[in-house]
């Protein structure tokens, strides 16, 4: 039996409580869900993350003060496979737009933005391109192209390591890619001396929910990859709403040239590169990005 808002647990982090909850997804799955509101304005907006891979879907916790600022709700889910939510093999990134409509109804919300960071990105812009008038503004950082991606040279300017797991993906399917994640570390080299440090600061919070995203094994995350890596399901250029294309110049996960890539393909796309910044340490001029959903937010 699913509660109600008021019969939410509440875990008390540094700058809010953060509810979670259980929602029934159209397949009889369960989505673990989070609520971080409401900001107590007049104007609230919703913003829901999309998390990155692999983590789970709790909101940004270094962005709570900024956006409760500017009266910005977060709301987020664990995708398939990851934290509370059932895992769904298979499924196309097209799916997240019906799990995050399903979330915001459970609330009774009917129009919000969508912010997703690195694996979320393509996530966030499903529902961007599913979901029409009930998304006011889609944004997306350090996120992939589409596999393959006619006119960008994928791979180039990746590291080692994202080569192995993405190509492994690509190419190989669901046992190279279970191979791939058992008989090799993570690969440092992905990241950038920017990162490590965003990463040894401000942005540790990932600790906890890249370890939590873990904890059950590596299936939400072959998932993910698998998806990532496939047809998408729909296609970027039917974002018909403003979308801010957020990437570091430096990025070694997934290059910059990736977000050019989309940025030329989405109809309303306005491209940021930020200079000298990688895959986490971009996140630094996220506050700038809930700004500009704030003033894209309509009645």
């Amino acid at each position: 039996m699913l509660g109600s808002l008021g019969d939410f647990p509440a875990v008390v982090l540094k700058e809010a409580a953060v509810r979670e909850f259980d929602v029934e997804a159209d397949d009889d799955r369960i989505l673990h869900a989070y609520d971080v509101g409401p900001t107590g304005r007049d104007d609230e907006l919703v913003l829901l993350w999309h998390h990155g891979t692999p983590n789970i879907g709790a909101p940004p916790e270094p962005l709570f003060g900024a956006a409760a600022a500017l009266g910005l709700r977060w709301v987020g889910y664990d995708r398939p496979g990851y934290g509370g939510s059932d895992p769904r093999s298979g499924a196309a990134v097209a799916s997240a737009a019906n799990d995050a409509a399903r979330v915001a109804d459970h609330l009774g919300i009917d129009r919000l933005a969508v912010f997703g960071h690195s694996g979320g990105g393509p996530r966030a812009m499903a529902c961007g391109a599913l979901l029409g008038d009930r998304i006011l503004s889609v944004v997306s950082v350090s996120a992939p192209a589409p596999w393959p991606a006619d006119g960008l040279d994928f791979f180039a300017g990746m590291s080692a390591g994202s080569v192995r797991e993405l190509g492994a993906a690509a190419h190989g399917g669901r046992s190279a890619l279970e191979n791939i994640l058992a008989t090799t570390d993570f690969d440092p080299e992905s990241f950038t001396t920017a990162d490590w440090s965003a990463l040894n600061g401000e942005w540790s919070w990932f600790d906890g929910i890249v370890t939590a995203g873990t904890a059950h094994g590596f299936g939400g995350m072959i998932d993910d990859d698998l998806a990532t890596m496939s047809p998408w399901g729909f296609d970027v250029s039917q974002l018909s709403m403003p979308i801010l294309i957020m990437h570091g110049t430096d990025d070694r996960m997934i290059p910059s040239s990736h977000a050019q890539w989309l940025a030329a393909r989405c109809p309303r796309a306005e491209l940021r590169l930020e200079a000298e910044q990688g895959h986490i340490s971009v996140l630094g001029s996220a506050p700038s990005a809930l700004e500009w959903v704030r003033a894209r937010a309509v009645s």
